[in-house]
């Protein structure tokens, strides 16, 4: 049975509907990621599961439609982008909600050290919270809400003022402290990051335009876009108009511009146009032209280098335009340099097929 679950969810503000979700489900222990870009309605619907703000349709808790929103209130807790801390320490800050309840200062004391503990913030527990960094007060601004023991957890954009290192720190504490916690909490998590979404999340629900285009195990929603646009928030940058050659119970063999690409996917039952879609980091670049082992391998000139984080973004044209991310490692030990000649190859498991025009 689903801790919380979701039935045709509508949030309206002006009159105008800002998100929707047809149905959403979340299941005990798991981690569900609200994906999407900036404004495409991801926290209206978050605060609408959690009852902080009216919407219609059918809200279930453990089957059970929410009828005393206070009592439901009770059972959440609720972290959002920017810490809200008292000008106290932050022990006493992480207390907070347990003494609002009732819980007695010893036991609440007790739970909200081992829940600083979690986050890894235990020896700042008695630093006033203006003394705290932005990492430390979102640490415990979560630490207070995991020290509630909830049956949900409620997570917006909670990364989202942080610099790139108390971010990248935070992300894997939390992964950690969500995974190993006993029972594991129930949460659900709004970000527009793809990394972040693929660090914390079970199954992603990818909100676009205000309603929630795909979702299902973040993994398979990665590899497995549902349409274009999908494609390319996810980061499927290799989008390839495609015709099917010929396929077999083990292989479709497709033509992409003058190249033949084959892939274990069977085509769509619509008809033989379809785009052929490739995540960059599934494109393997290397100078033995003709050495691969993949089924896929063709030749390329780099059109394009470009630095984009921590990987490089290189384009081929290798008949048709194809985009590759490698380390910045790979670029310097391969000396890849623009109007260079290289391999370019993928298994024939990596590619998914979509009908042309599906949107």
């Amino acid at each position: 049975m689903s801790v919380l679950e979701a039935r045709d969810l509508s949030v309206e503000r002006d009159g105008r509907e800002v998100a929707r979700a047809d149905h959403l489900a979340l299941d005990a222990g798991e981690t569900l990621a609200l994906l999407g870009p900036n404004g495409a309605g991801k926290t209206s619907l978050l605060l609408a599961l959690a009852s902080l703000l009216p919407s219609r349709g059918e809200l279930l808790a453990r089957g059970e439609p929410i009828r005393d929103v206070l009592a439901y209130r009770r059972r959440i807790a609720v972290v959002f982008q920017r810490p809200l801390l008292l000008d106290r320490t932050a022990l006493e800050n992480a207390m907070l909600g347990l003494r609002l309840r009732g819980i007695a200062a010893p036991d609440a004391k007790t739970r909200a050290r081992a829940a600083l503990e979690r986050l890894g913030v235990a020896a700042l527990a008695h630093r006033d919270a203006a003394r705290l960094s932005g990492g430390e007060a979102q640490r415990v601004s979560i630490a207070r809400a995991l020290a509630l023991d909830p049956e949900l957890l409620f997570l917006d954009e909670p990364f989202g003022g942080l610099d790139a290192p108390a971010r990248e720190r935070l992300i894997a504490d939390l992964a950690r402290a969500l995974r190993e916690g006993a029972p594991r909490v129930a949460t659900i998590v709004v970000t527009h990051d793809r990394d972040e979404a693929l660090a914390l999340a079970d199954r992603v629900a990818v909100v676009m335009a205000g309603r929630v285009r795909q979702q299902g195990r973040a993994a398979e929603v990665f590899a497995r876009p549902i349409d274009e646009t999908v494609a390319a928030f996810v980061g499927v940058e290799n989008v390839l108009p495609a015709t099917v050659e010929r396929a077999t119970d083990e292989i479709t063999t497709l033509r992409v511009g003058d190249a033949l690409v084959f892939v274990t996917e069977p085509p769509p039952a619509a008809g033989d146009g379809v785009l052929l879609l490739i995540a960059p980091d599934d494109v393997v670049i290397s100078r033995q032209h003709g050495s691969s082992s993949e089924r896929n391998a063709l030749t390329g000139r780099i059109t394009a280098i470009e630095s984009i984080g921590r990987r490089v973004r290189i384009t081929l044209d290798c008949g048709f335009p194809l985009v590759a991310h490698v380390t910045h490692q790979a670029a310097r030990e391969l000396s890849l340099a623009k109007g260079e000649t290289v391999t370019a190859s993928f298994k024939a498991t990596v590619p998914h097929l979509l009908v042309r025009g599906r949107n």
